[in-house]
């Protein structure tokens, strides 16, 4: 583009007005500043490779370059980090997280303590604050943890539960209940 005036400052400050009305700055550290034609668009970029970009509607884009991670910031709060490994990380303003992981996984962090997990074969896992855990497998079983047992429940209505002291207990839809100590002797079973 054609300079329309150039001034230079006392202090090595450097500034370059363009005929199409662009604004460029040059400071004596490297770092060079470009305020477009509509005075809302600003682009930064620093004597290490960062650039930070303001947009019009006051959207924060900032990129560090040893990191190669781009963090956009949106006027309604939310904020979105793009790692170099293909995570990305929304933060809302509410304080909930969601990060996508270079799989495919989606975490959900939610401001109660409650963590989601999805990953890409649909198993589905939501920790509760207190520690217990909700698996859902893509075969239609499901799994609960706490801290006193371990439950499967099965597509048929079977459920087995491992307790802490290592004793099982298996429950059929048929209505028969087995149960076999930590060794795994059977000390019940109710045959129908």
């Amino acid at each position: 583009e054609e300079i329309q005036r150039e001034t230079t400052y006392p202090d090595g400050k450097v500034e370059k007005v363009l005929k199409n009305g662009c604004h460029l700055i040059f400071f004596p550290n490297g770092t060079w500043k470009k305020v477009g034609s509509d005075g809302k668009t600003i682009t930064i970029t620093f004597f290490n490779g960062d650039v930070k970009q303001i947009m019009p509607d006051q959207t924060v884009i900032y990129y560090y370059a040893d990191a190669k991670t781009t963090h956009t910031t949106y006027s309604d709060g939310l904020e979105v980090l793009q790692f170099s490994n293909g995570q990305i990380e929304k933060h809302y303003p509410d304080g909930k997280k969601e990060i996508t992981f270079p799989d495919q996984t989606i975490k959900n962090l939610f401001t109660d303590g409650q963590e989601e997990s999805i990953f890409p074969d649909g198993t589905i896992v939501r920790v509760q604050r207190d520690g217990s855990k909700t698996i859902e497998f893509n075969n239609g079983q499901r799994e609960l943890h706490t801290s006193q047992f371990k439950r499967r429940e099965y597509p048929d209505g079977t459920v087995k539960t491992v307790y802490m002291n290592g004793q099982q207990e298996t429950k059929y839809v048929s209505g028969r209940v087995r149960v076999k100590d930590k060794d795994g002797n059977v000390i019940m079973d109710t045959k129908l």
